[in-house]
């Protein structure tokens, strides 16, 4: 039997689903920050700080403030505190240590060559040697960064990248190194797996490829409450051979009700698990990258939202500027703000605040208060308006 859900309904299960509305003590600990990360299952990393890196966002979203220090522990602490490791999951994301069994499979393809790029998959075959040679390095000399095997030089861009920087990436594929810890301007410090996951968590046993698949879309549908069977794959990046057979086991079991979202063309379906839930009113600004966002149509499917990331546009043909973050007002994106953080003068510059037409009268009050929050949360002293428009 497929169930019948409004957009409103949808957009209210979504929203819950991926931990909206939980804010509440003026700051945030540790269990929430977990909490919240378990929940989505992923923090998809960005090293763009021109407010601050995307990773850190997702959860000041939605549990408010919370210090960066604990999740910079969690994700790159001693290895007795960590609760999240590095990997390809959506894009590069920090990930719960408990899914690492569920990425195995994905590390043995590309230790087989079977996935990646073509230049990198040849360090699985007639470039394995060069490649053995980087591992064993890192083995006698401890971490190192891609920088240390360049004789202290590194290159900006991975359309410039040497051998090197491709051996390495194509062993941190492979599952053969980890990332140990980031260093200056966000450089990947990478070392052994044994000397940075958990023994407790390699000992974990290592499941088949199919559960594990089966595993990842559970997570996907429970972080997402109700998803088209493409945005159940696209969470964490499963071809349709790899996410398919998923969710019909899944949906035979009965974890993936199907539904008919009005307005939808695409056949969709809800976690068994998912609330329906109350209207929710609280507001949050999104990172460009948030896991509710960073799929642009499934942002336009459930929110009639626009949204594309401009950084890479130049500036003399950006429509609303450089990073631009959404703002989510209740049920609806109500309009999006160009921020920068300009730390040097102690001030977040919201450069131009663009509000979408459905945007209720309130919407510049409560959006003044969002960025107060924020610019508290980043240590600013102040907020900065510059143009302020309505879309038409």
């Amino acid at each position: 039997m497929t169930l019948s859900l409004s957009q409103k309904q949808v957009r209210r299960i979504v929203l819950a689903a991926q931990g909206f509305g939980q804010r509440g003590l003026p700051q945030a600990s540790a269990l929430q920050l977990r909490r919240t990360h378990d929940r989505l299952g992923l923090f998809q990393i960005d090293s763009v700080n021109v407010l601050t890196r995307a990773h850190y966002l997702p959860a000041f979203s939605r549990i408010g403030n919370y210090d960066p220090a604990l999740l910079e522990r969690d994700a790159w602490g001693p290895k007795r505190q960590r609760r999240m490791f590095e990997y390809w999951a959506h894009e590069a994301s920090l990930l719960p240590l408990d899914l690492h069994p569920n990425l195995r499979w994905r590390m043995a393809k590309a230790e087989r060559g079977e996935a990646g790029y073509v230049g990198l998959r040849r360090f699985a075959t007639e470039r394995r040697a060069e490649a053995d040679a980087i591992l064993d390095r890192i083995r006698i000399d401890g971490p190192l960064t891609a920088a240390a095997f360049e004789d202290g030089k590194s290159r900006s861009g991975w359309w410039d990248w040497s051998h090197t920087k491709h051996a390495l990436e194509w062993l941190f594929w492979a599952g053969l190194i980890t990332t140990a810890t980031r260093r200056g301007s966000f450089a990947r410090v990478y070392d052994l797996p044994e000397r940075v996951i958990p023994q407790a968590i390699r000992d974990l046993p290592t499941p088949d490829a199919a559960t594990a698949q089966r595993h990842l879309i559970d997570r996907s549908a429970r972080a997402m409450g109700v998803a088209t069977a493409a945005d159940l794959r696209g969470y964490f990046r499963l071809k349709p051979n790899e996410g398919d057979h998923a969710i019909a086991a899944l949906a035979e079991q009965g974890s993936l009700v199907p539904v008919k979202v009005q307005g939808w063309s695409q056949k969709a379906w809800m976690h068994r698990d998912a609330k329906f839930p109350r209207p929710r009113q609280g507001a949050a600004l999104l990172a460009p990258f948030d896991p509710l966002i960073w799929e642009r149509g499934r942002a336009e499917r459930l929110f009639g939202f626009h949204y594309r990331i401009e950084i890479y546009v130049p500036q003399d043909k950006r429509t609303h500027g450089y990073y631009v973050l959404p703002f989510l007002l209740d049920e609806a994106l109500v309009g999006r703000v160009d921020l920068k953080a300009d730390r040097q003068a102690g001030v977040l510059r919201a450069h131009r605040i663009a509000l979408e037409p459905n945007a209720p009268p309130e919407t510049v009050e409560r959006l003044t208060i969002e960025l107060d929050r924020m610019a508290i949360w980043l240590g600013l002293a102040s907020v900065s308006v510059g143009e302020m428009v309505r879309t038409s």
